[in-house]
């Protein structure tokens, strides 16, 4: 014969024990935490990280941003890549915050960094007539030669190159069109899937292939930069200018390997 007050107490226990998961499971979904992998040490131990990065970009940096505004971007941007890595992603911790820490900073410039309407039409003029020479001879327009079909001086051509340095580094993938810029690049962080892996082969055999086809200063600094890790003034050290022109090659080297990847890549 059945015990029916023992049946019934298991199955309130059991009923009790269901509600008890379930309101578990609900204030989970609701609350949207979940565990952190990175601890509070961890994240200090990356700080050096935020400003390593910030002195990366600084040279973008424009009133009212300061340099410390773009460390607490950054720091922010850490904050968050800690709280949201998943090392089930098969992604290094470093690798993950090295791009939340960068976006966080880019953010922070974009949103204080824009040009002028008519300095964005000299930039997009530059843009389509280097392309168009391009086109006709092989090759991408001196300095030079470029100044003179836009009717202005070289030294116009080189503070055209300083703003649309910025304006590439800072836009959204390449001027409004979904192309990472030449700096981006040349500091890509490593990928992780195949067709990523791929991808990115790819794009440095095409970015080598550009770069060998800059003049031997330009390619110096484009290599020493991004491969040495050299600041301009290092630079400028090692090859005997002076910085403000290390800055002016460095402008017009990324302007061509930009200029030379987009034609490529509209070439199929």
């Amino acid at each position: 014969m059945v015990n029916i007050k023992s049946k019934n107490v298991n199955e309130q226990q059991v009923l009790q024990q269901s509600q008890e998961h379930l309101k578990a499971v609900a204030q989970r979904a609701y609350s949207g935490q979940k565990k952190q992998f990175i601890d509070d040490e961890q994240i200090v131990r990356f700080l050096p990280m935020v400003h390593k990065i910030v002195h990366r970009v600084v040279k973008y940096l424009r009133p009212p941003l300061s340099f410390d505004d773009l460390v607490s971007a950054g720091t922010i941007g850490l904050i968050k890549a800690a709280r949201d890595y998943d090392p089930s992603h098969q992604a290094e911790f470093k690798t993950y915050a090295y791009i939340r820490i960068r976006g966080a900073v880019l953010d922070e410039l974009r949103g204080s960094s824009l040009l002028p309407a008519n300095l964005n039409k000299q930039i997009q003029d530059a843009f389509r007539t280097s392309r168009e020479v391009a086109e006709q001879t092989g090759s991408v327009p001196t300095d030079e030669e470029l100044a003179e079909k836009l009717g202005i001086t070289v030294e116009g051509i080189y503070e055209l190159f300083e703003n649309a340095r910025a304006q590439q580094f800072l836009s959204l993938d390449g001027f409004g069109e979904n192309n990472a810029t030449a700096g981006d690049f040349l500091e890509a962080a490593d990928t992780t899937t195949p067709d990523k892996q791929l991808e990115k082969a790819e794009l440095v055999e095409k970015l080598t292939e550009a770069i060998e086809q800059l003049d031997r200063k330009r390619r110096q600094v484009i290599l020493l930069y991004y491969q040495q890790h050299l600041t301009m003034k290092e630079i400028a050290e090692v090859l005997k200018i002076t910085e403000s022109r290390i800055s002016q090659l460095h402008a017009s080297a990324l302007f061509n390997l930009f200029v030379t990847l987009r034609r490529w890549n509209h070439n199929g």
